[in-house]
């Protein structure tokens, strides 16, 4: 965390007094899925939690039940006094813009959305294809069947990237092998479907699969049920999951939205905030993927180097990995 908050404080610098905490006033605007999602949302209140403890500062928060609140909830933060606002998920981008211009004031983030036409919007987005790639890897390297599987939540460019890197970081591995690639739904209910996640990893095992990747949000947390159920292997995905499932949970695809989330209300505290879209990745350990006493057991050394050995190359511009182009 401290490498990535480095390289976000080299460049969001400006010459602009520090705010003092009193002057700060959190909010977060957690979406479909709830804050205790275990993956996307649970990442992003771990931010704000960080933020609260390190600095003193309390946050307000509210949780999406339905798109209709997103407008709404945004424009109330900002109404009750919330100076810096954040939102996780691409889906608040157009409540955002609309709010923000009514409040050119207040200083409002969001997660998964690249924004630089409006001044007072901080935006971040992520490198999914490079995290995915990685275990992918392992994926393909933990195999014994020569065939894994991806359950993705919502059916857009934003999760068609994981599995696009998913499925490179697979072949660069074995080529024969054969990837399964199934989407939850087209409408934000895919991310709260846990039992339709398991139903489609099942289905994947049945056609031979031996490990399945979810990025899918909640709906992921039925994925890593039905693998442990089955004696199969699972990955996680934004949150280190590898202990929801020890054994069976292979790793995760650690996308950092906590360091996003923190680093919103910090700069705003210290007085380097500025709008404009900041982009993590490998590079800045703004995706990773998950190594801990979970999962150790299951990942030889080997593999590990192996895997490792592709991060590098990733970082050093030599190993390129295609992002999803629709």
């Amino acid at each position: 965390m401290k490498k990535l908050l480095a390289v976000l404080s080299a460049t969001t610098a400006l010459a602009a007094g520090a705010a003092s905490a009193a002057d700060v006033s959190p909010a977060i605007i957690f979406d479909m899925g709830g804050k205790f999602d275990k993956s996307f949302n649970e990442s992003a209140y771990n931010g704000a939690e960080k933020f609260a403890k390190d600095s003193g500062v309390k946050y307000r928060e509210f949780e999406i039940t339905n798109e209709a609140q997103r407008e709404q909830a945004l424009r109330n933060m900002a109404r009750r006094g919330s100076n810096v606002i954040a939102a996780a998920g691409f889906a608040q981008e157009e409540a955002m813009r609309t709010v923000a211009k009514e409040f050119p004031d207040v200083k409002f983030c969001i997660v998964d959305s690249a924004i630089e036409d409006v001044p007072n919007i901080r935006s971040y987005t992520f490198k999914e294809e490079e995290g995915s790639f990685l275990v992918g890897m392992i994926a393909a390297l933990k195999s014994q069947t020569g065939k894994v599987g991806f359950v993705g939540g919502m059916d857009i460019p934003l999760i068609r990237n994981f599995g696009h890197g998913y499925e490179q970081g697979v072949k660069y591995v074995a080529s024969g092998d054969e990837v399964f690639m199934n989407m939850t739904g087209t409408t934000p209910a895919a991310w709260t479907d846990p039992t339709k996640g398991a139903e489609l990893a099942k289905s994947q095992f049945d056609r031979g699969a031996d490990v399945v990747y979810a990025a899918a949000g909640a709906t992921g947390l039925g994925v890593l049920q039905a693998a442990a159920d089955a004696g199969k292997f699972s990955i996680g995905v934004d949150s280190n999951q590898n202990w929801i499932h020890p054994g069976s949970v292979l790793t995760s695809m650690v996308k950092r939205v906590d360091v996003a989330v923190y680093d919103c209300y910090n700069s705003a505290k210290d007085g380097s905030w500025k709008g404009g879209h900041e982009v993590l990745s490998l590079a800045n350990s703004g995706v990773d993927f998950a190594m801990d006493d979970n999962n150790k057991p299951l990942i030889s050394d080997e593999m590990l180097a192996k895997v490792n050995d592709a991060k590098a190359k990733i970082i050093a511009g030599t190993l390129k990995v295609e992002p999803y182009t629709p």
